[in-house]
This record gives structure tokens, sequence and C-alpha cells, in this order.
């Protein structure tokens, strides 16, 4: 069922309207450029230039374009950081003092899960995590990997005590 927010005059006209006329507003009452004891000019001022704005069809449609590619950005970034809070726990990790080899494989494990996301997200991935996990030969090779990874990592360990 089609609501009244999926027409194509919401999502078209009045949300990019919306969207120029608080950006506008807010900026100049931030700047103050017009004063801070009329509100009414900023707000008029920001009413003109939404209007002119949704009138022109390319620039909408940049934005349109533009909103949504941001809208998945911003949702990465705060999966990512998320993730870095369900890592961290309620004090936060401290970096300090620890190496710059562990810095940089946790940030390189992060970006790599971010991608992945997007990518399976995107539905962009295609035949990348096919050829990766869904051959013949991936279910024995991704096992043999997983058991080098925990001895290599059990062999380091003990090594670094040594």
């Amino acid at each position: 069922m089609v609501t009244i927010l999926q027409q194509p005059i919401v999502s078209d006209f009045i949300l990019p309207f919306l969207l120029i006329f608080f950006l506008v507003f807010g900026i100049l009452m931030k700047t103050k450029i017009f004063g801070d004891k009329n509100p009414q000019l900023n707000a008029f001022i920001a009413f003109i230039v939404g209007l002119v704005f949704v009138a022109a069809i390319e620039p909408k449609l940049i934005v349109e374009n533009l909103v949504l590619t941001l809208t998945v950005a911003i949702v990465v970034v705060f999966i990512i950081l998320l993730l870095w809070g369900f890592v961290a726990g309620e004090g936060g990790l401290k970096f300090e003092n620890a190496p710059n080899a562990l810095k940089w494989f946790v940030g390189i494990v992060f970006v790599i899960f971010a991608l992945a996301a997007l990518l399976w997200a995107t539905g962009a991935q295609g035949g990348f995590f096919d050829f990766l996990f869904r051959q013949g030969w991936s279910s024995d090779f991704w096992t043999n990997f997983a058991f080098l990874a925990v001895i290599i990592i059990a062999l380091v360990v003990v090594l670094k005590k040594n």
C-alpha cells in the first residue's frame, strides 16, 4: 500500500525543498550575514532559495543522488563505530601503548569488514563472493586456512613469551 510519504510530490519536491530551506536557513542564522535581530528575513531568503532550487531539475537530481550516497556512507561509518564500541567496551580501548602493527591490523580488519558489508548490501560483489565461498574447493580451503591461522597465532604467542 502506498502512503503519502511515497508520493512523487513528497520525494521530488517537498523533501528537497525542506533540505535546502533548512540548510540555507541554518547557514544564514549561523553566519549572521543579515544580522541576528531579524530571523524572518533569513527564513524568507531560505524559502526563496529552496523554491528556486526545486524548480531547477539538474541540481535537484544531483542532490538526490548525493543524499542517497551520503546516507549509505553514514550508515557504514555508524556500523564501524558500533563495532568499535563493542570491541572497546565502556571504558574504551586505549591504543597509546599498543604496537603499531596491532593498530594497523585492527584498522585494516575494520576497513575490510566495512567494504565487504557495503559490497554485500549493494549487491555489487557479484562473482567475487561466489568465487571465494561457493566453489567445490572453498570449504576445504577455508578450513585449512583457519587451521593454519590458529597454528600461526599460537606459535607467535608461545615464541613471544620465550
